[in-house]
């Protein structure tokens, strides 16, 4: 029996996802539940898992595409039906010339219709324009429609929920002469010949300016983010969708929020030498590490209390000030930057806080993470400092207002009482839109923060 394997909805506002990278090859046996495929989506990656054991028979969406939900995606044969095919010749077909073309045995089934949803709007179609209400798209529609100069209020949307696909953008693209911004197939290059490169399974065609109707054929498979080309003294790599996707958000947030920021330093002398004192004790009573992480969340917690203009968001001349207190912890991963969100954090304690932020970063980074985690962040928190950095100034996490970046904990002398001594002190940067946050309430956060960490009272065993 075959099943197929679609593209799954990660979330309310999902609508399309692109595979990263497929886990398995036709022909390969699968397990119900076994991850089979890497998605990336506008709020986070993780793996499928396979819905039934059986034999990986077919792919229909190649590594790099973006599709909409519920596009098949590939084929699995079921456990026995897989046993059966290898076994059993195929039947008959019937009979027909020698040479006759190619046609479809009458027994065979009926191909399989395309996902209503991945269809393209036909190029004679005119396109109905959305009522005034908000056009629903990615940000890779967004980017193809403003590289190619439409107006998305133009296009109708033929994905779920009316909304705006790639496959609808790539046919009014197509249909006005253009070619498809899908997936380049050009890369300019300063004119080079390249020394080294890598074998990769489809040649594309890289033009070097300056050198017209001279084009140098090399191996580069776009859609692949780990894909490399070497020329001399440099090479090209594409970006991953993780990166892409992080490089829009990034952008549109310093282009949409008016970026200030606060530097102030805290003594952390007082929290170091109880964590030290405690750590061993913690780990082994509640079985998990115990970082300067839900400090520095319990201190924010305590600012966002006193100042909730920094827990809030912007809807058009709106200010939204958020009753639930949902802290974003920006996770590095190996390919890339997630900010999972720890829920209701002003009701945990200390162990509640730890351990939700060292469940998420551990999922993180293994894309177990539900997009549903990523969501709902009402204000963020970074840390530079882990990596040896004194301070950053951190990009607002959309749509928050604000940012706590945390610089290293290092011992530094400094003036206490008139006498020179040796502490352990870190500086805290908070990035905020001044569009809703004044230097003021900036400043008096940051001083909320500092004081709640210099005077903490909150025990840990």
């Amino acid at each position: 029996m075959a099943v197929d394997i679609v593209m799954p909805q990660m979330g309310e506002s999902i609508f399309e996802g692109t595979i990263t990278r497929w886990l398995k090859k036709p022909g390969d046996k699968v397990e119900r539940d076994e991850p089979l495929f890497e998605i990336s989506t506008d709020k986070v990656d993780a793996e499928i898992p396979s819905p039934s054991a059986g034999i990986l028979k077919e792919i229909k969406v190649g590594e790099g595409q973006t599709v909409p939900i519920q596009t098949v995606v590939g084929v699995i044969d079921a456990a026995g039906s897989a046993v059966a095919s290898a076994s059993t010749p195929a039947p008959a077909k019937a009979p027909a010339p020698a040479k006759a073309p190619a046609a479809v045995p009458a027994a065979a089934p009926a191909p399989r219709p395309a996902p209503v949803a991945a269809r393209p709007v036909p190029a004679s179609a005119p396109s109905a324009p959305h009522d005034g209400g908000r056009i629903h798209s990615s940000p890779l529609v967004r980017r193809m429609a403003k590289e190619h100069g439409i107006d998305l209020s133009t296009v109708q949307g033929t994905a779920a929920g009316g909304r705006i696909s790639k496959q609808d953008i790539e046919a009014v693209i197509a249909a006005s002469g253009g070619a498809p911004a899908a997936v380049p197939s050009v890369v300019s290059i300063p004119a080079a010949r390249p020394v080294l490169v890598p074998a990769a399974p489809a040649p594309v065609t890289v033009a070097a300016p300056g050198t017209p109707g001279v084009q140098a054929h090399v191996a580069l498979e776009t859609a692949v983010p780990r894909e490399r080309i070497y020329f001399g003294n440099y090479e090209v790599q594409s970006m991953s969708t993780m990166r892409q996707r992080i490089a829009e958000h990034m952008v549109a947030s310093k282009r949409v929020s008016a970026h200030v920021y606060s530097v102030d330093e805290i003594d952390m002398t007082k929290i170091a030498v109880l964590r030290a004192k405690s750590k061993e004790e913690f780990e082994k009573r509640y079985e998990t590490k115990l970082t300067f992480m839900p400090f520095f969340v319990k201190a924010a917690v305590a600012g966002l209390r006193a100042f909730p203009t920094l827990n809030a968001s912007l809807d058009g001349t709106n200010i939204v000030l958020h009753k639930d207190i949902n802290i974003g912890i920006a996770v590095a991963l190996d390919w890339g930057l997630i900010v999972p969100v720890v829920k209701n954090a002003d009701e945990k304690n200390l162990l509640g806080i730890q351990r939700t932020m060292n469940d998420l970063a551990e999922r993180a980074r293994s894309k177990k993470l539900k997009p549903e985690e990523v969501q709902e962040g009402t204000f963020s928190i970074t840390n530079p400092g882990v990596f040896g950095g004194l301070f950053g100034l951190p990009v607002i996490s959309q749509p928050n207002v604000g940012i706590l970046g945390l610089g290293a904990i290092e011992k530094r002398p400094v003036v206490v009482d008139d006498a020179i001594a040796i502490r352990s002190m870190c500086y805290v940067t908070l990035s905020y839109d001044h569009r809703v946050v004044d230097g003021a309430i900036a400043h008096q956060f940051l001083h909320k923060v500092k004081e709640t960490l210099e005077n903490w009272s909150e025990p840990l065993l």
